[in-house]
């Protein structure tokens, strides 16, 4: 069955980006097809660090995001992988209701998930709790506790939020802590996670590191069956 991600949040540096380069290269690490759309028109981080795999799709008219379905389509073994700017979620429920999208993927078996990436402050509760009163909680929901962007979500969680989207069947995933500094040395060098774990651009031990995160945060993908 073919999936489509869509990467969003709405805060601009909560993480998006850096999930949409985890979730390129966990594709690529288990040799899934998959095609990557980028929204940001300034500095998107899929053509940037994923360019062989990604095409940029600013969102200037009412058919923008027709091209995440029409390559669902195409390949039934395909996830379609689509890193949303900040400020587009309107362009996006809007497209969803409009065009009818969520019943055009039943008929096609494509399986939709939104990925709301979050980091600890207040802005994201108060975003999430507009995402679950909107249109578009409707999606089957992937919360992203980006821990890259701060470790404690007691915000969050005293918020209930958390636990009302659970039980409204959303899933959750902790993008566990990585150094800021070993991130700044990969995006200093403008590569992917393979490239950065491969050459010089990191010492022995930060390959080393860089390489259990991806691998410890690619289990947890598998287990939400990504």
């Amino acid at each position: 069955m073919s999936q489509i991600h869509f990467i969003g949040g709405e805060k601009g540096g909560v993480g998006k980006s850096l999930l949409a380069r985890v979730l390129a290269q966990h594709f690529i690490d288990r040799g899934l097809p998959f095609i990557g759309f980028d929204t940001d028109r300034s500095h998107g981080a899929l053509l940037r660090y994923y360019a062989d795999y990604a095409a940029p799709m600013p969102l200037d008219g009412h058919d923008s995001l027709d091209r995440v379905v029409e390559a669902a389509a195409e390949d039934p073994a395909r996830r379609v992988l689509v890193d949303l700017a900040a400020q587009t979620q309107a362009a996006l429920v809007r497209w969803l209701d409009e065009a009818g999208v969520a019943a055009v993927a039943g008929e096609l078996g494509v399986a939709i998930n939104y990925w709301h990436v979050m980091d600890a402050g207040r802005d994201s509760v108060d975003l999430l709790a507009r995402w679950l009163e909107g249109p578009g909680a409707a999606l089957p929901l992937v919360l992203v506790l980006n821990e890259v962007r701060g470790e404690n979500f007691a915000l969050l969680e005293s918020s209930g939020l958390l636990a009302r989207a659970q039980a409204q069947g959303a899933r959750t995933l902790r993008l566990r802590k990585l150094p800021d500094t070993l991130l700044q040395k990969i995006d200093g060098a403008g590569t992917s996670f393979w490239a950065a774990g491969q050459g010089s651009v990191l010492g022995l031990l930060d390959r080393q590191r860089l390489k259990l995160w991806l691998q410890r945060t690619g289990a947890e993908l598998d287990v939400l069956g990504v």
